[in-house]
């Protein structure tokens, strides 16, 4: 039947006006399902707008909790052990020099293929028709947030944050500034605004030939800030805190992270949890910073309705991966918990019905999906598997598994302990190996999805689970071609 969707679709994208489909590709960094089209109690009135013309995927998942590597496979359509990505230590070409990736191969089938704001963590020239756009807008704009980096300058003390990893491995760190700020200031002061403006600029030069346009976002990564406007928008009192600050239950203490990334930021303590008041401010900033991102994706979409696109242009949406906001006592990504890796998805295809499909799918799949949208041939090496059955009929049985990764120092094992924690999201399970290559060490971590949503009981330590977590052993072996549909 897949071909049959393939020859549906292809049809269908081409002849809306006789051209191949534009596509508008929206990145944005550390978003979470943090939407009220997920269900959440935040102000996202655009994206919610796209999710009812397009299909939301309830359950996407990432393949690493981090930047660099998520993106990477995303843009090659390959999983992290084959990008040889997992961190920040490679970069993809050093691994895959001749691999062509998800904007490349368009730019080779007659697109104009141009980026503005992060797309890759490290920009990937051969990619794009044209240099990489990148905004030069300041990060802080208040006096104090000023004055605070003047601080940090002067005081050689605190020129860098030394973390101890454990085993004699550190990671040395230049301070930060303030983890959040309110600007009274337009949103194209800061660099998501300014971003929007040169893309929806550019979006109209490009109007009159097909274009593959890259757009993406930094907020709501750290630090928070965005203008005074979208704090506006909520009651900080009436933000919830996270109801499970602290570690899961019997959990291997790897398997949680003690969120430097946001420690370095001014005012935040060294160790130790961050208190009441902070928590409500770093939750109440990151929603501000999501609305605010909300506005310029706004805007991007009026703008194919202005240059009269819309109808002939394919409109993805994905967050890089998910954030802790205070559960289990973090406050970062880094991990293989459902909160890390759990990111939105949601794709319109002009001519296409809408609707949400709760089908377990994988960000590894967007490179394969866009290639049968357009109609075009996919490369060879892609690791996915298309969507695009999926947006025709939501309900179809689909994968079994989604596949996620995270590499991790286990102690007493020293600089060679860089241990790898291979995490696997079923229908009713999340089941993580944790294993140091080339030695005996192993750790499993397993929670139950229907009585335990939040992963905050580790049952692979209970001997009354030990046929499930055999079970789940074996399938994660088999790995994800095992778990196509």
């Amino acid at each position: 039947m897949r071909w049959i969707h393939t020859i549906l679709f292809m049809t269908v994208a081409s002849s809306a006006c006789g051209a191949p489909p534009n596509v508008l590709f929206i990145a944005v960094d550390d978003l979470r399902p943090e939407l009220g089209c997920y269900g959440r109690s935040v102000h996202s009135p655009n994206i919610d707008q796209l999710a009812r013309e397009g299909t939301l995927f309830e359950r996407a998942y990432v393949q690493c909790a981090l930047c660099m590597p998520s993106r990477v496979s995303v843009l090659t359509g390959r999983r992290p052990d084959t990008t040889g990505v997992v961190d920040f230590s490679v970069r993809f070409r050093d691994i895959l020099s001749d691999v062509v990736t998800l904007p490349q191969h368009f730019r080779h089938h007659g697109y104009h293929a141009a980026a503005f704001g992060k797309i890759f963590h490290n920009n990937d020239p051969v990619s794009w028709s044209e240099p990489l756009w990148k905004s030069n807008r300041a990060q802080y704009h208040t006096e104090f947030g000023k004055q605070v980096l003047k601080w940090i300058g002067e005081d050689h003390r605190r020129l860098t944050y030394v973390w101890d990893l454990g085993d004699g491995i550190t990671k040395t760190k230049r301070p930060g500034g303030l983890p959040w700020e309110h600007p009274d200031v337009p949103d194209n002061a800061l660099k998501d605004g300014h971003i929007a403006d040169a893309a929806i600029s550019r979006m109209k030069e490009l109007s009159h030939e097909p274009f593959f346009l890259a757009v993406g976002f930094h907020k709501p990564h750290l630090p928070f800030i965005a203008p005074k406007k979208y704090f506006d928008l909520y009651d900080r009192d009436r933000i919830p805190p996270a109801t499970n600050s602290y570690p899961p239950r019997d959990t291997p203490k790897f398997a949680t992270y003690n969120w430097n990334d946001l420690r370095h930021y001014y005012g935040i303590p060294d160790v130790g949890p961050v208190s009441e008041d902070q928590a409500r401010d770093l939750k109440h900033a990151y929603y501000a910073c999501v609305s605010y991102t909300d506005a310029q994706v706004g805007r991007l979409l009026q703008a194919l309705d202005a240059n009269g696109l819309s109808d002939n242009t394919i409109v993805v949406l994905w967050g890089d991966h998910g954030w802790q906001l205070g559960e289990h006592g973090m406050w970062d990504k880094h991990s293989n918990f459902e909160t890390s890796t759990h990111a939105p998805l949601i794709l319109r295809v002009p001519g296409r019905k809408s609707g949400r499909t709760n089908a377990l799918v994988e960000f590894v799949d967007i490179y394969p999906t866009l290639c049968e949208l357009c109609g075009l041939q996919a490369p060879d090496g892609l690791e996915g598997h298309s969507l695009g059955p999926l947006i025709e009929d939501p309900g179809l049985p689909w994968k079994a598994a989604a596949f996620s990764q995270f590499r991790r120092v286990i102690p007493g094992y020293g600089k060679v302990g860089r241990g790898m924690g291979y995490s696997m999201r079923t229908d009713d399970y999340r089941f993580t190996e944790w294993q140091v290559p080339g030695t005996s060490f192993r750790a499993y971590e397993l929670y139950d999805h229907r009585s335990d949503p939040d992963e905050n009981i580790n049952l692979a330590v209970s001997a009354k689970y030990e046929d499930e977590v055999t079970e789940l052993l074996k399938r994660l072996k088999a790995g994800w071609k095992a778990a196509l549909p």
